[in-house]
């Protein structure tokens, strides 16, 4: 076999395998990737306070788009967060990972403000809040 018969170079190879799923999410997929947006999320910890951000009630918002960029809205527990600038590149480190994820894009709201009336019962147990 003579090597022009080979057209596909590596380059082409990169590009294909890059290009991520671009089929809409089916409801098994989107059920899939929500669980795994929760067990991602649920990695990353506020570094002042011992509880994961998703049990903080810090992720507002976290929609799949159909060509499956993730967009998550996420708050802080106060704008002065000495990690604000860097808690939303671990959320989008943290969900990129995610199979069936091409793109995600983290956008920081502080509307509503955050409370510790949106900690869920288990960060209330965890900081002994009951």
């Amino acid at each position: 076999m003579s090597e022009d018969m080979n057209t596909e170079t590596p380059r082409d190879v990169i590009d294909v395998a890059s290009a991520g799923d671009t089929s809409k999410p089916s409801n098994a997929d989107i059920e899939r990737i929500t669980a795994d947006v929760i067990t991602q999320i649920k990695t990353i910890y506020d570094p002042e306070i011992p509880v994961d951000i998703y049990e903080l009630g810090l992720i507002y918002k976290v929609e799949l788009e159909d060509d499956r960029t993730l967009k998550v809205d996420m708050t802080l527990t106060a704008p002065g967060c000495p990690v604000a600038g860097e808690m939303p590149i671990w959320v989008q480190d943290a969900c990129i990972m995610i199979d069936g994820v091409n793109k995600v894009e983290v956008e920081m709201v502080f509307d509503p403000p955050w409370t510790p009336d949106l900690l869920s019962d288990e960060a209330r147990l965890e900081l002994n809040m009951f």
